[in-house]
Parts: C-alpha cells; sequence; structure tokens
C-alpha cells in the first residue's frame, strides 16, 4: 500500500478548506448548486466512513459584493465587512438547506487571530468544536470579517484553515482549490508545468515555486497553501490540495486516489500548545541572541538564558510572545517570556546569578524556559 492510501485509511477527523473561487460564480455571488453537489459528497462521506468533518469556507464577502454592486473585491477593510455582513448570512442559509436536504444539522462558527490568540477564548472554541461533534453537527468556519480589523486578520482562510487542524487535532487538512495542486511553475502561465504528487517537506524551495493568486474572487494563492501546509505540518497534520472545480473530488481525494499534492506531515511533531505558540501568536518583539546562545537553544535543547542575548526591541510584557534572532538576523525561534522588555535590557548579557542584584528581584533564571519555546 503506497503512504498517500496509509495516511487516508487512518483519517478520523478532517478539517476540509473550500474557497471562494469554487464557491462563487463570478459577480452573480453564490454557486448554489455548486454547494448543494459539495454538501452531498460530504454526507456520503459522513455516513460512509463515520469520520468528522468540519468546513472552513470562504465566500462571505464574494456572496456580499453581488448584492452591494462591487465588481471586484473590496480591499478597503469597511468595505470589506459590509461586505461580509451582508453575504454571511446568504452563505450559512445556502449551508443549511443544503445539509437540511439530508437531515443534517450544521452550526456557524466566525473566528478572529485575536480569538485564538488567547489560551482561554482558544480552549473555550476547542471545547465548543468537541460538544458539536459529539451531537454530529458539521461545524461551518469562516473568518468573522464583519468586526475584523488590520491587525487581526488571519490573511486568508487558508491559514486560518490550519489553525483550525490543531484547535480540533484534525488528522488531514484538505484544501480545495482552483488548480489541481502544487506545479513545477504557474500552469496558467507555463503549459509545460508539471503536478507535484508529493512534498516530504515544505522548503525555501518549494515555496519559491508557489505563485500568487490567479482569481480576484479570493484572497489566497498556491503560495498562500503552501505555506499553511507547512504550517499544518508542524503540528503533525498532512495537508492535501486538490481541484475544488472537480466533481467528486472530496470523495476522490478521501479514497486515497492519486490526484492534487500531498504535503507530508513532520515527523518531529508539535505539541498543541507549542503550535499555538509558533503559529497563531504574532510576536511583540525581538530578542537577539549571540552565537552560543544559538546552538544551545538548536542543539543542545536548552533555555534561553540572559547571558546570550544581545539586543531586546520592542514593547512587550511578561508572558508575552517574542522572536529569537540568530546573530545575522534570522529568526530561529519564538518564545513567551518571563519578563518585560525594560527588565531584559538591563540584564541582556549577564549571569543568571546576577538578575536579582541588578532588578532587585528574580522571577527566573531563564528569559525563555524550552517549555515555552519553539525551534523554528
Amino acid at each position: 500500500m503506497d503512504e498517500r492510501k496509509k495516511i487516508l485509511q487512518k483519517v478520523h477527523r478532517v478539517v476540509i478548506k473550500i474557497g471562494s473561487t469554487i464557491l462563487t460564480k463570478g459577480e452573480s455571488g453564490l454557486n448554489t448548486t455548486r454547494i448543494v453537489e459539495l454538501v452531498d459528497e460530504v454526507v456520503s462521506i459522513l455516513e460512509e466512513r463515520r469520520i468528522e468533518i468540519a468546513i472552513v469556507s470562504s465566500g462571505a464577502v464574494a456572496a456580499g459584493m453581488g448584492r452591494l454592486g462591487l465588481k471586484t473585491r473590496p480591499r478597503e477593510i469597511p468595505v470589506k465587512q459590509a461586505a461580509a455582513a451582508v453575504g454571511q448570512g446568504r452563505l450559512i442559509w445556502c449551508y443549511k438547506e443544503a445539509f437540511l436536504g439530508h437531515k443534517r444539522k450544521v452550526a456557524q462558527i466566525l473566528l478572529t487571530a485575536d480569538d485564538l490568540k488567547h489560551r482561554r477564548r482558544f480552549l473555550n472554541a476547542r471545547n465548543a468544536m468537541e460538544t458539536l461533534f459529539h451531537y454530529q453537527v458539521v461545524p461551518i468556519i469562516n473568518e468573522n470579517d464583519t468586526v475584523v480589523v488590520e491587525e487581526m486578520k488571519f490573511g486568508d482562510n487558508d491559514y486560518l484553515s490550519a489553525l483550525v487542524t490543531n484547535l480540533i487535532g484534525a488528522d488531514l487538512l484538505l484544501i480545495l482549490s482552483d488548480i489541481e495542486g502544487l506545479y513545477t511553475e504557474d500552469p496558467h502561465l507555463h503549459g509545460d508545468a508539471e503536478l507535484i504528487p508529493l512534498v516530504p517537506k515544505v522548503t525555501e524551495k518549494i515555496l519559491r515555486m508557489a505563485g500568487k493568486s490567479y482569481h480576484d474572487a479570493g484572497s489566497g494563492g498556491m503560495h498562500s497553501k503552501v505555506r499553511t501546509a507547512k504550517t499544518a505540518a508542524a503540528f503533525g497534520t498532512p495537508t492535501l490540495v486538490v481541484n475544488g472545480h472537480r466533481r467528486g473530488a472530496i470523495r476522490a481525494a478521501l479514497s486515497g486516489e492519486k490526484i492534487g499534492t500531498l504535503f507530508l506531515a513532520d515527523q518531529d511533531r508539535l505539541t498543541s500548545r507549542k503550535h499555538w505558540i509558533a503559529y497563531t501568536l504574532s510576536p511583540k518583539g525581538r530578542l537577539t541572541l549571540d552565537a552560543g546562545a544559538v546552538k544551545a537553544l538548536l542543539q543542545k535543547g536548552r533555555s534561553l538564558l540572559p547571558s546570550g542575548i544581545t539586543e531586546a526591541d520592542g514593547r512587550f510584557e511578561v508572558g508575552d510572545p517574542v522572536s529569537c534572532l540568530d546573530p545575522a538576523g534570522r529568526e530561529v525561534a519564538r518564545g513567551l517570556v518571563n519578563y518585560h522588555a525594560r527588565e531584559i535590557k538591563k540584564i541582556l548579557g549577564r549571569k543568571t546569578q546576577e538578575i536579582e542584584k541588578i532588578l532587585g528581584y528574580k522571577y527566573y533564571d531563564e528569559v525563555i524556559h524550552r517549555n515555552d519555546l519553539v525551534i523554528l
């Protein structure tokens, strides 16, 4: 049995991300016929394999564009919010009606990046999702574009779908895209581009192969999907990108047919908490480390001590996430600090036994404990 079928046979919980280009028909709004077809596939799989499925669905802004008379996707946040407010109700209604035809219930879940950056709210969202699965309700998840502001944006629903795999502990992320998968070159520009069926690990070379968004209806492109696969892989979840315009794509993908591009999961799987630190939180500052500290973190699995820090930038407090940079300015790790920025500036380069003498008190020997540190 090949590796793809081995992975897909063990799947018990799946996140299916459906992009705007799959759900819409140009400027005329949602393609309700396609939504019904996709739901038919999902329900048949639910009944045959008894797996759990969460759907991350774009389409709210695109659905609202037609009703507001917009011909191109809005870039201004207030216009995007208005389009989402008009379109989200229409989007969830279409899903509700399609699932109701199979006597299945759905739940609408709207998230912002801020919801998942707070650990308590992250856990609350996880508990709610687990309860929905218990009652055999299909979660329909979208970014809450109506209230989102620029600094709170996920950026696109590709990244949101990766965070949801972490949130619910999914075994697979299935992305329905507008092309077959990752190609050696942009297939819209190069007729001889070849589909890459398997990516063992997302490297810089793989990221360079991915281009920008081809359609205006959505906000993500193949580059976004590859970065999403990299994020999901860190949590131990493989990602499969397939052409969502193809009839039967979900069934074909989950049955192990060789379609699309499968991105394998990392063998060194992060815990849920460390994945949250590395990929959900946004760093609020930077610590530059000397070569010895970098070696201690990367090769010896040590905590970060003040003696290894040469510079501290940013305005952060105790418990905030920061980036750890090597002497060349490359990010090598992220972690949660035990000291305020102004305190670190006083103790950087000093030994741990000097902390109390310098500050007049000491919380911990470590600026970042190993348990709160993620190597990137």
